[in-house]
């Protein structure tokens, strides 16, 4: 659940100024006979007004501020508007004639009618006009900020892939020499090849999304493990547990590779020791992948930038943070599932 404090609307002067405002130019307008005389009857209607802007104010105000915490999101708005809308008018209509009954009728012993209804519109109108101009603009000042930190992180994430990268073009026309090359009977080779192609067209297509589906990651870590168990046989395993609903999710694209690579790096994968590699769901909510922490000697140099690379993307993308844990015998991440494209 999202902190309550984050949505605390900071309005203190508006509410400062409008209350007063409205409640002295309200009664201003509907009784102008009584306010150029300055009469009781002036008095009267100002209080009635006072109070009955304070209420509205108040609990439209609530009303704005729950429908932000359930829908805060800036593709929701037009969901949170609409009811708004339809909560504004109940709370209105119903505070409205409590007002006329309680403080009109009984107190000051004037009448009440749907009148009062009426007129509170105009002003409960204007507050949410208001409220909603100033929040859709912040949102979209900040979707335009998390717009732009994200295309930089993608173009920082591709610098990196292409410092360690061959021009595409020729390195596809090698592979497809090389799989001439290789004899029709030594199908592990042809495997292996196919296998590689797979892995490196899935980068060039994928390094430009900002997600992709689970099942299509997925597919390119099935042809990323293939091709590290040629090297390390049995001794690295490999287990996922992810439900058909949970490949319809999305997921940063090469996060999964990234994490499975950083074990291998960073772990010894013997026969003596062999690196068990477990990706699981969470609930809705997180990909899980874990490792056993057996650490090499001598560790592989490391650039340190995958994981944290990851980290930023998600904060770009999602308010659920990725989570990295090690508690000495398993090395967990957690990553955020993301609902939609984006």
């Amino acid at each position: 659940m999202v902190a309550e404090s984050k949505y605390q609307l900071n309005d203190f002067k508006l509410r400062l100024v409008g209350i007063p405002f409205f409640s002295f130019v309200i009664p201003m307008i509907v009784h102008f006979d009584d306010f150029t005389k300055m009469n009781y009857g002036y008095a009267v209607a100002v209080i009635i007004s006072f109070c009955t802007t304070v209420a509205l104010w108040e609990g439209n105000r609530f009303i704005i501020l729950r429908m932000r915490q359930k829908f805060p999101n800036y593709s929701e708005t037009t969901k949170r508007i609409l009811l708004e809308a339809i909560f504004a008018f109940l709370y209105t209509f119903v505070a409205t004639f409590l007002l006329d009954e309680v403080l009109c009728k009984g107190i000051l012993h004037k009448d009440g009618n749907l009148l009062g209804f009426r007129i509170s519109l105009v002003p409960t109108i204007l507050v949410y006009l208001v409220y909603e101009a100033v929040y859709f603009f912040e949102a979209w000042k900040t979707n335009v900020r998390k717009t732009e930190s994200l295309m930089r992180e993608g173009v920082q994430s591709q610098l990196e892939v292409l410092k360690n990268q061959l021009d595409p073009h020729f390195l596809f026309n090698s592979m497809n020499t090389l799989a001439a090359l290789i004899d029709d009977t030594n199908t592990d080779a042809q495997q292996y090849l196919e296998r590689l192609s797979d892995v490196y067209r899935y980068v060039l297509v994928s390094r430009n999304k900002n997600t992709v589906l689970v099942e299509e990651e997925i597919a390119f870590l099935d042809a990323y493990v293939y091709l590290n168990k040629i090297r390390f046989r049995d001794n690295l395993l490999v287990e996922k547990n992810i439900s058909p609903e949970t490949y319809r999710q999305h997921v940063t694209p090469l996060s999964l590779q990234m994490l499975i690579e950083n074990a291998i790096k960073h772990n010894v994968v013997s026969k003596e020791n062999p690196l068990r590699i477990l990706i699981q769901q969470e609930g809705d909510q997180y990909l899980v992948v874990e490792n056993n922490i057996q650490e090499k000697a001598i560790m592989e140099k490391s650039t340190r930038v995958g994981l944290q690379n990851i980290i930023n993307r998600y904060s770009l993308l999602t308010e659920r943070r990725v989570q990295v844990i090690q508690d000495g015998a398993m090395f967990t991440v957690k990553i955020p599932l993301i609902n939609q494209l984006i």
